[in-house]
């Protein structure tokens, strides 16, 4: 874990025998500005979209992600450039959108949006969230022996999380259980971003017989992401919330969660279950 993921403090440690000063290690936590430049009639517009606190590491991921996942982006092509602004540790990116992505329209919406809907309050809002695809038929088969593995494959793989105990992890998965990318942060929307950000920058989306793995639990805002990547799977080692499971189950998408040494449970899709 890096210096600039991590802050070290001196604290008490209680324990049965006694108490000790030692130095903690501990996730840092700073805000992101993302900010869009895009056209709009004869003009480029340069304006603040969204302020995350996250922890320093895949800026550029976690800002594309986030814009994807939003619906500013769809595709690569999409994008000019992205960079961050100012000397040094900068907490500000920019990502330069493609004169011909309609960016107004997203704006309009999303005023809308905010305006008419106060948060995630039930099936009528769900309904006016930005539409991602349903799943589809990519023939994804999960081997359910796999489930009971998956909190020590995401261990072994989460380096900063060993140090400080701190952060989510996303990971993207085959369904022969090889993780092909991991990324961590304090937020777990913000390791999902950041996950699918770089997927995109590389051309690897949809994520088409491919699973979406979390160590935290799952939320409808998780669930809209990954129908966002095209991901048919989305496996948390935590419960779900109540809008998530109506969500995935309204989406065709399969929602794994609650694994424990015994037991998972399928909240979704348990046809591409195998058992």
């Amino acid at each position: 874990m890096s210096d600039s993921q991590a802050g070290h403090f001196l604290v008490q440690r209680h324990t049965h025998d006694g108490m000790r000063r030692v130095t903690d290690t501990v996730t840092r936590e700073e805000p992101l500005e993302i900010r869009i430049q895009y056209s709009f009639k004869d003009s480029r517009r340069t304006e603040s979209v969204a302020v995350t606190m996250r922890t320093p590491g895949a800026e550029r991921e976690l800002a594309v992600g986030f814009l994807f996942t939003e619906g500013v982006i769809s595709r690569p092509q999409d994008i000019l450039d992205v960079r961050m602004l100012g000397s040094g540790e900068s907490n500000e990116v920019l990502i330069e959108i493609h004169p011909e992505r309609d960016v107004e329209s997203w704006r309009l919406r999303r005023a809308t949006l905010l305006s008419s809907a106060c948060g995630i309050c039930g099936k009528t809002t769900i309904e006016s969230i930005p539409e991602v695809p349903s799943a589809g038929g990519d023939g994804l088969q999960i081997p359910a022996a796999l489930i009971y593995d998956l909190p020590r494959l995401l261990t072994e793989r989460q380096t900063a999380f060993g140090q400080s105990g701190g952060l989510h992890a996303a990971g993207l998965m085959t369904p022969d259980g090889e993780l092909s990318a991991i990324f961590e942060d304090v937020g777990r929307h913000n390791a999902l971003d950041k996950l699918i950000g770089a997927e995109l920058l590389k051309g690897g989306l949809p994520l088409t017989g491919k699973v979406l793995i979390m160590s935290s639990r799952s939320s409808f805002e998780l669930v809209q992401k990954s129908l966002a990547a095209g991901s048919n799977a989305l496996i948390t080692i935590g419960a779900p919330s109540t809008l998530a499971i109506e969500f995935a189950r309204s989406r065709g998408l399969t929602l794994i969660g609650f694994i424990r040494d015994d037991h998972f449970n399928v909240y979704s899709g348990e046809w591409r279950l195998v058992v």
